[in-house]
């Protein structure tokens, strides 16, 4: 089903206006269904879109969408509000979009806006209202409520300098309606959205695929003298022409002692002969972020050092991975990991059995050479949503990434891999198929 404007005169269609193919609604109703069974009794709960932040002048950032609007509606528009009401007395104020009216002059001068037949067809919501109705139908809606639900913030990596759209928002419905009660969205959102469903599992998937696709182009292509800008350009070219947006996050290209700069993002130093590129580079898809982590040689060939220290960071990888079992408390996990890369470095002679004898149990010896931690949720956000504190859970996807950092040897090597928690047994990694061992990175480079 399209709707049509007229513009010019010629009727055009209104079609899916995203570079990703479209989500299948019924991920949104299931993400919906799961939230509204944890709300209270005669409740409400609010989602706002992002704001397009300036940058001057009239130029602004690319907009990017409110994760949490995003997994509950599939919305993926500025100026967007997500309602949930389902305690409502009449069934169509249970579930209700409010959207940024468009018209043939915002269609001409800024593209494709969601029209209400549209905005079904994405989230499966039947109650679309055009955005400025939004305080009329609010102020009939608290009449019936006790309890609304605000949508704050609260990551455990969050630093937020900048009043948000949420942020403003909460500010004045307190203000309007100071005799309801107030819950947090985020504790259940922290839960919902840490187990995934199958459909995000197969996005995440096509972001991680994505992704390989860069990399293998990479191979090849990286020789001395490159420039690390070079590389950035070869993976931005083929993310997009696959359907990507670009980077999930900010790419790190560090060659050399770049490498022990944990989140070195410059990109503008040259690659020399001999040294080691630490390519922290991902897709994303549909929103979704893959993240992957691999060390390169800029010849083409690891020195033998280099491949005594990839290997070690390789089996810490391998076992750690294996950990990541239903059950598995999140700060257990990275305790015994650290014995692994404690025996590693014993092995490499980066520290000896004084060091370990003498260590300060809060910095323990091995965090000298490996400072941060080896596994995150990974989602619609890369550093995404979950619980630290509870028990690891099937269809939660981690990354697990260790690495050794030598300052005075002048390279640090990390891998990383994303995986799926299953029911039982090892996880399922979704960067399989992208190349890891030292003989086959060497072989595509030379080929």
């Amino acid at each position: 089903m399209f709707s049509k404007f007229l513009l010019l005169g010629i009727p055009i269609q209104i079609k899916n206006t995203m570079k990703y193919h479209q989500i299948d609604r019924q991920l949104f109703i299931k993400n919906r269904a799961k939230f509204t069974a944890q709300m209270k009794p005669n409740s409400v709960a609010i989602f706002n879109s992002n704001d397009i932040y300036p940058v001057s002048a009239d130029s602004t950032l690319p907009f990017a969408q409110h994760r949490d609007i995003f997994y509950l509606s599939g919305v993926d528009q500025e100026e967007s509000i997500l309602l949930l009401f389902p305690d409502a007395p009449y069934e169509n104020q249970r579930e209700m979009l409010f959207l940024k009216e468009t018209s043939e002059h915002i269609a001409i001068w800024e593209g494709e806006k969601l029209t209400k037949d549209r905005a079904f067809e994405v989230s499966g919501i039947k109650t679309v209202h055009w955005l400025q109705d939004f305080e009329k139908v609010l102020f009939e809606l608290m009449t019936y409520s006790d309890t609304i639900y605000i949508n704050t913030n609260e990551h455990y990596r969050a630093t937020v300098e900048t009043e948000t759209r949420e942020a403003r928002f909460v500010k004045w419905w307190k203000e309007k309606y100071p005799a309801h009660q107030v819950a947090k969205s985020n504790p259940i959102l922290q839960r919902i959205r840490s187990v995934k469903e199958t459909e995000e599992l197969d996005l995440i998937q096509n972001a991680c695929d994505i992704t390989e696709k860069g990399f293998r182009r990479l191979l090849p292509f990286v020789k001395p003298n490159v420039m690390e800008y070079e590389i950035e350009a070869e993976l931005i070219h083929e993310f997009i022409r696959n359907r990507s947006k670009g980077f999930a996050y900010t790419p790190i290209i560090a060659s050399g002692n770049n490498a022990n700069v944990l989140h070195y993002i410059e990109n503008n130093q040259q690659c020399k002969a001999g040294d080691l590129i630490l390519l922290d580079v991902a897709a994303e898809y549909a929103n979704y972020s893959s993240d992957l982590t691999r060390t390169i040689p800029v010849s083409g060939r690891y020195n033998e050092r280099q491949k005594a220290v990839y290997n070690a960071v390789l089996r810490v990888k391998n076992e750690a991975t294996k950990m990541l079992t239903p059950g598995t408390l999140w700060k257990q996990y990275h305790f015994e990991v650290g014995k692994l890369m404690t025996s590693e470095l014993l092995g490499l002679g980066l520290i000896d059995k004084a060091d370990v004898q003498n260590e300060n149990p809060d910095w323990p010896a091995y965090k000298k050479y490996f400072m941060h931690g080896t596994s995150h949720h990974m989602g619609l956000d890369t550093h995404d949503y979950g619980k630290l504190t509870e028990p690891m859970q099937a269809n939660m996807v981690f990354t697990v990434e260790p690495g050794i950092y030598i300052p005075a040897e002048g390279f640090g090597i990390r891998l990383e891999d994303n995986v799926v928690v299953q029911e039982t047994g090892e996880p399922f990694n979704l960067m399989r198929n992208i190349p890891i061992e030292i003989e086959e990175i060497e072989t595509l480079m030379n080929s």
